[in-house]
């Protein structure tokens, strides 16, 4: 009995373009996608002078190029797993992590499934931060009273003047660097 190249090929595919499946490679990609949240996450900048506590760092744009490279599942896992070292010290802040995460790169990976193209691209960013915004303001609203010792009137009275500045520039910034570069690391990726 001889069996195809053709089938003995596929049930040994390596190939990170192999819808659905889990090669080697797209297991390795995936490993190094969470790895560089990982480390991304540690990267934290001060980018809103009102409000010097709270620190911008780049792993969103690391979510949402996973996303847009491998879908939605590649978002959520790298979003969950990327997050991982932080659960130790600050499991709230990571829980908030973790939450924008999810709702920035998932909605964006699924519209960019949908419409393949710099418009879907754009649209699913747009997406993504709009709710991740929400996630953001909504997870304040429960979780900051809780670890933050304050009262959710005093959260509450943050949005407006603070939080709410501060995310819409942190999902900016997310949005425009990985626009600029989704492209050349998808094509990348799939050779």
């Amino acid at each position: 009995m001889s069996i195809s190249s053709s089938s003995a090929s596929s049930s040994h595919a390596t190939g990170v373009a192999d819808s659905g499946r889990w090669s080697t490679r797209r297991i390795a990609v995936y490993a190094l996608f969470v790895a560089l949240t990982m480390v991304t996450s540690f990267i934290e900048l001060p980018i809103f002078p009102a409000a010097p506590w709270l620190k911008y760092d780049p792993s969103g744009i690391v979510c949402l190029i996973a996303g847009f490279a491998f879908g939605p599942s590649a978002a959520a896992i790298v979003s969950v797993l990327g997050f991982a070292p932080h659960l130790f010290g600050d499991p709230w802040g990571t829980l908030m992590a973790i939450g924008v995460a999810l709702a920035l790169s998932v909605p964006a990976s699924l519209v960019y499934k949908r419409w393949r193209s710099r418009t879907g691209a754009v649209a699913g960013i747009l997406l993504g931060a709009v709710i991740a915004l929400a996630v953001a303001i909504g997870g304040n609203l429960v979780i900051t009273p809780i670890y933050a010792h304050m009262t959710v009137a005093q959260v509450a009275a943050m949005i407006v003047p603070i939080l709410l500045p501060f995310n819409l520039l942190k999902f900016a910034i997310h949005g425009v660097v990985t626009f600029a570069v989704y492209k050349p690391i998808t094509n990348l990726l799939r050779r």
